[in-house]
């Protein structure tokens, strides 16, 4: 049995234009209705919401019969998280609060087997590698395993070039809402001073050789974004369309809604 490969990583190799959108209802069902949508990638949420390894694994399962991309964004740089996440299936990771280049190269080195990492061995028992049946996991996985670090710190824009400069690093996502927190502007991240950030971070990135990534629910801004050298975007939430479908059908009949 073949290693599945990983679509999305070469899409970030190749700066592709990458639609996705965030998964925080923590549900299977849900998860497959956005992966019906179309979206290039979908975002399951740890850090945020109520996602636990089961929860991510059922969506996971839900996910495979697309042929959108599944990425995980973890609570926190836990190696042992990272373990198991991998175990789990996950190929792609969405790591936040990365300040600096000593961090991600723990990253790196948190999803690779020694001699270059120190991930733990235990394929037997992971469904990432079909639990053995998977020919040679141990050198194909490391081909198909891609990183993506948040910078949302005042710090990660200090280090952003050494980060982007890290060796097993994919990709680098913006995170206008932390950044905003992070430059005194919390709620407001569209401030001009959190704009003037990303629109001077995302050729960096892109001149590091690397994918550069936001957040941004709007069209024309996306597309100023990607000017810049954004390729790959996160452009809504589930539980946002959600409770934003659900105020516009209620104020359809209700005129004071």
């Amino acid at each position: 049995m073949n290693l599945p490969q990983n679509p999305f990583k070469r899409a970030l190799s190749d700066h592709r234009r990458q639609l996705g959108a965030f998964l925080a209802l923590a549900d299977a069902h849900s998860a497959e209705v956005m992966a019906s949508a179309g979206f290039d990638w979908l975002l399951i949420d740890c850090e945020h919401a109520p996602n636990d390894l089961r929860l991510v694994l059922a969506q996971l399962q839900a996910l495979a019969a697309y042929p959108v991309q599944p990425v995980l964004r973890l609570a926190d740089h836990d190696a042992a998280r990272i373990k198991q996440a991998l175990d789990l299936g996950v190929q792609n990771l969405l790591v936040p609060m990365v300040d600096s280049a000593e961090q991600a190269r723990a990253l790196v080195r948190a999803m690779h087997y020694p001699p270059r990492g120190i991930r733990g061995v235990g394929a037997g028992m992971a469904r990432a590698a079909r639990w053995g049946a998977v020919d040679d996991y141990y050198t194909a996985a490391p081909k198909e395993l891609c990183l993506a670090v948040q910078i949302e710190t005042r710090a990660g824009l200090d280090n952003l070039d050494a980060i982007a400069a890290v060796d097993g690093v994919d990709g680098v996502f913006l995170g206008p809402a932390d950044l905003a927190a992070a430059l005194g502007h919390l709620g407001q991240p569209t401030h001009p001073e959190v704009r003037a950030a990303v629109e001077g971070a995302l050729p960096r990135i892109r001149a590091a050789g690397k994918a550069a990534g936001v957040y941004c629910g709007d069209a024309a801004l996306a597309a100023q974004y990607a000017a810049l050298g954004a390729s790959f975007f996160l452009i809504a939430a589930d539980s946002m369309l959600l409770r934003g479908a659900a105020v516009a059908a209620l104020g359809r009949f209700i005129a004071d809604k």
